[in-house]
């Protein structure tokens, strides 16, 4: 089962879904991470990439005994996109204006996003609840005179 996270769009945008973002491997950003970050809509994150290879190139055709640097910092960086695509995803979505909304656990979208909406529900409902009345004066930050207190809080007569 694979873990997804749940953004939601910002609230003035109307007709938007929520996006679930699979959290784990991504096996196309690892053997084609230019692609992956484009089709994902990681412009910064493309631009980036873009700049640390062409600086990877520079380096491996300047200097002949850095090849093998070159091509282990581009496997590397490979490895990364494959590994935390998934983050950058989710960053690029807050930048945005998504907000995280939950975790969920499921085989696919499909069943994540039934688990996702029917415990949605239940949480609006608890969300609606009034909530009970502030009463003033009913906690006191200290103790009158020099009665003795406990931890944090003041419990008069109690040592």
């Amino acid at each position: 089962m694979a873990i997804y996270v749940v953004m939601e769009p910002p609230r003035g945008r109307a007709g938007a879904d929520e996006i679930y973002v699979r959290d784990g491997f991504h096996w196309i950003g690892f053997l084609l991470p230019l692609v992956w970050l484009l089709w994902n809509r990681l412009w910064i994150e493309t631009v980036v990439l873009l700049a640390v290879m062409l600086g990877l190139g520079v380096l491996g055709e300047t200097s002949g005994s850095a090849e093998m640097m070159v091509g282990g910092m581009t496997i590397l960086i490979s490895i990364y996109i494959g590994l935390e695509g998934s983050a950058l995803r989710i960053w690029a979505l807050r930048r945005r204006g998504y907000a995280e909304r939950g975790v969920v656990e499921a085989g696919n979208r499909a069943d994540a996003e039934l688990r996702y909406l029917s415990g949605r529900t239940e949480d609006e409902a608890v969300d609606q609840r009034p909530l009970p009345p502030i009463r003033e004066g009913t906690a006191s930050s200290s103790t009158a005179g020099n009665e003795p207190e406990l931890g944090l809080f003041g419990y008069p007569g109690r040592t």
